[in-house]
């Protein structure tokens, strides 16, 4: 059955009541604040007499981070003793204690002695529906993330709520719904996807799958996030099973790419990987399976690679016999094609895959990256170089170097000898705010 042809509607007027969402969550989440925070810091979160229209970008926090080891993942050079100087949310110097000149309007200090300083991490597959999970990000060291779809257009909000209270949510890339088969109760999510409701095959044809990703890019979707094969986390489905073929997802490729926009793909069978990339989506998600053939066709055209073992070796402890089997199974099978893509020169991104309110760290994604074979520095890069690359944020996130944003977390360590301490950051500072 086609999709009757009616337009998705103006982007301007859905963007407003999105937006006007965000600035609601950002009040509630405020209001819900630390009663120790200072009365003019708790009046900026909340918007209580701020004037700027909800969606415009808060100022950064300014402060020092004095006394630390400071890595920088692009290059690989520590430095001792050293100082980063944040100012507006931005970095305007980074480097050893007396070739950096600490400006004297910047009072807050952070003492990193003892403490390695690392840039904020970046999570490329999280799905955040709530202020609390956007939150719990944040604290675990997610400065940035990319979402891999919500239910009803919350991670639109969250990001939104970012933009006005950073220290509250990741800067994040949204990607709106899923392109999914059976979309279930995310036709309730937008009026122009309520159509869809009626299709006896689900969202099949080139007219319901263009019409889903367009209904995400007039929704002011950053991502498009579609799948080729079922779900490993659901016992009855298999996760082998394709449920979109070649010519399927290169419709929604395409749709995407008229609006700008790239292509985010659940996969796990060799075909469904093969699939997906021939198909020109910009990354792989999961993918253990994925061949040799594949991962060859990756390298040449740039795709990423985003394969969630947080998400796979969680698995394995499942109560449910057949998640726990999968996970024992899968973990493996994807740790070998993780180091496989390393040494093809497959791009890499850290993703949790974190999602219905547990938020895993991170650097849990690191410490396993390492488990795989990656040396510690590639894998540090998966979360913060390489994934800022994925996000387009290459120039503004994954460093502290001028220029760059002032996101920065602080662990009790080296993590080039052991990439588990970024599992528990002991201080996280979000565009110059202390979180």
């Amino acid at each position: 059955m086609c999709v009757e042809a009616t337009p998705p509607p103006p982007d301007r007027l859905t963007r407003r009541g999105v937006l006007a969402g965000a600035a609601a969550l950002a009040g509630t989440v405020a209001a819900a604040g630390s009663a120790s925070a200072a009365p003019a810091d708790r009046a900026a979160a909340s918007g209580v007499g701020d004037r700027r229209a909800p969606g415009t970008r808060a100022r950064g926090g300014s402060l020092v981070i004095e006394g630390g080891t400071l890595l920088d993942p692009a290059t690989g050079e520590v430095t001792e003793n050293a100082v980063v100087v944040i100012e507006d949310g931005t970095v305007r110097a980074a480097g050893r204690r007396g070739d950096v000149t600490v400006p004297r309007r910047i009072g807050k200090t952070v003492d990193a002695r003892g403490r390695w300083v690392l840039p904020g991490l970046v999570d490329a597959h999280i799905h955040l529906s709530t202020a609390t999970e956007a939150r719990d990000a944040v604290r675990q060291g997610a400065t940035s993330a990319r979402s891999g779809s919500t239910s009803f257009f919350q991670d639109i909000a969250v990001r939104e709520l970012a933009r006005h209270s950073p220290e509250l949510a990741p800067r994040l890339t949204a990607a709106g719904v899923f392109v999914t088969p059976d979309l279930g109760d995310t036709v309730l999510a937008d009026p122009d996807l309520t159509t869809l409701a009626r299709l006896e095959d689900g969202v099949r044809s080139a007219e319901a799958l263009r019409r889903v990703v367009q209904v995400n890019l007039a929704r002011g979707a950053d991502v498009i996030k579609t799948r080729v094969n079922e779900r490993a986390g659901l016992p009855e489905q298999d996760p082998l099973a394709q449920v979109y073929s070649h010519e399927q997802l290169s419709e929604i490729v395409a749709a995407a790419r008229r609006g700008g926009k790239g292509v985010l793909c659940h996969s796990y069978s060799e075909q469904g990987c093969h699939d997906a990339v021939t198909a020109g989506i910009r990354s792989l998600e999961h993918g253990a399976f994925v061949g040799e053939r594949t991962l060859h066709e990756m390298r040449r055209r740039s795709t990423y690679f985003t394969p969630t073992l947080t998400a796979i070796a969680g698995l394995a402890d499942s109560a449910d016999p057949v998640l726990a089997e999968r996970g024992r199974t899968y973990l493996p099978v994807l740790k070998r094609a993780v180091l496989a893509a390393h040494e093809i020169g497959v791009p890499l991104a850290a993703g949790t895959d974190s999602s219905g309110g547990t938020i895993s760290p991170i650097g849990r994604e690191v410490e396993l990256m390492r488990a795989a074979g990656l040396p510690a520095l590639d894998a540090i890069r998966t979360a913060t170089t390489g994934a800022a690359r994925l996000l387009g944020l290459e120039r503004s996130v994954g460093r502290l170097s001028r220029g760059f944003t002032g996101d920065a977390i602080l662990v009790d360590g080296d993590p080039l000898a052991d990439p588990a301490l970024l599992k528990k950051p002991t201080r996280v500072i979000r565009a110059g705010i202390p979180v």
